[in-house]
């Protein structure tokens, strides 16, 4: 199968692999493990903040950083379309009584300035929720994975900082981020507090995130994560594969970039299918298929029985996402596949 679906369908590398069964490890929840404390440094390095904390998921480092953020009753201010406001089980608000106060997306992953500016300049009010942070999504997942320009973040820094209100990062694909804005990941992190990255996307580790900012907001993020039940032991083991993955992974993401674009163009061609434009395309691919949900599922099982899977996006949208594994031929062969699958689909 060519498994488009998600950059989480990746397997380790065999370096990966090699280095995991030579780990040193030791009780990282004592902070003894020294693989996971090296993970942790080089991380923060990195994005360019002083501390760092693995935790198992991308989901467990954006709800530590908001419940570090946050008091309960307070609001984070983020997209509408923001992964954490829409796939993250709502976490935040259950567990850490934060409300979640949604801002308009543009179609570019940018938050509405005047919305958030409005919903910053409340006056004080016992009716209303006290701000307490404002979040960013950069790639940004749900606007076709595209990347936030640094401009627009530095605007966003400047409205919450003049509120003396922090920033989150939800940076889970960064690095395609940076690939793609010709920049490094500690440039876009500069804008925020607080950032949070992902291992087990497109740099292909089997496990882990990182959440990284302050010394004193990883204190508080550790001891979040201890609460969630995120302290692991001999966490090295899993942390050795992310040290690979930010030492060998990270370059190769322009050729997941540059196959997102031929499969753009591809899938453009395909009569009933409709692409959707991307200002800084990174690894994904979004698009519409015509004739509504009934002529959708049809073209999607056609697509699985030429062996391709792509990911559902609402009842007629797909989104497909390169990665680690899928080359130019997967590519071609993916376009070839959708062709057909769109011709029994859409025909007469």
């Amino acid at each position: 199968m060519i498994d488009l679906r998600s950059d989480t369908v990746t397997m380790p590398t065999a370096a990966m692999r090699e280095a995991m069964a030579r780990a040193e490890v030791g009780d990282d929840v004592y902070g003894e493990d020294p693989t996971v404390n090296r993970l942790e440094r080089m991380a923060a390095e990195i994005v360019g903040k002083e501390a760092g904390l693995f935790v198992p998921s991308g989901t467990m480092a954006n709800l530590a950083a908001m419940l570090a953020h946050c008091a309960r009753g307070s609001k984070a201010m983020l997209g509408a379309q923001a992964h954490t406001y829409l796939y993250e089980a709502g976490g935040a608000a259950a567990f850490g009584g934060i409300v979640m106060t949604p801002i308009r997306n543009t179609e570019a992953g940018e938050l509405d300035l005047d919305e958030l500016n409005e919903e910053l300049t409340r006056p004080p009010d016992a009716h209303f929720a006290p701000s307490g942070l404002v979040a960013l999504e950069n790639t940004h997942n749900l606007c076709a994975g595209t990347a936030v320009e640094l401009s627009h973040m530095a605007a966003v820094a400047d409205l919450a900082h003049a509120h003396r209100l922090p920033v989150h990062l939800d940076g889970a694909r960064i690095f395609n981020a940076a690939i793609a804005l010709e920049t490094t990941a500690a440039r876009i992190a500069a804008a925020a507090d607080t950032v949070s990255f992902c291992l087990s996307k497109g740099l292909a580790a089997p496990v882990g995130s990182l959440v990284c900012g302050s010394g004193e907001f990883v204190a508080r993020a550790r001891r979040m994560r201890k609460a969630l039940g995120g302290g692991m032991r001999q966490a090295g083991i899993i942390a050795a594969a992310g040290i690979v993955a930010l030492d060998t992974m990270i370059d190769r993401l322009a050729e997941d970039h540059r196959n997102a674009r031929a499969l753009a163009e591809g899938l453009g061609l395909i009569a009933g299918l409709n692409v959707w434009p991307a200002k800084r395309r990174t690894n994904m691919v979004v698009f519409e298929a015509d004739g509504g949900a009934p002529a959708a599922v049809k073209f999607a099982a056609g697509l699985k029985d030429r062996g391709v899977l792509i990911g559902a996006r609402g009842t007629s949208a797909f989104r497909a996402v390169t990665h680690h594994g899928i080359g130019r031929g997967e590519v071609d062969r993916a376009v070839a596949a959708a062709a057909s699958a769109a011709g029994e689909a859409f025909g007469d």
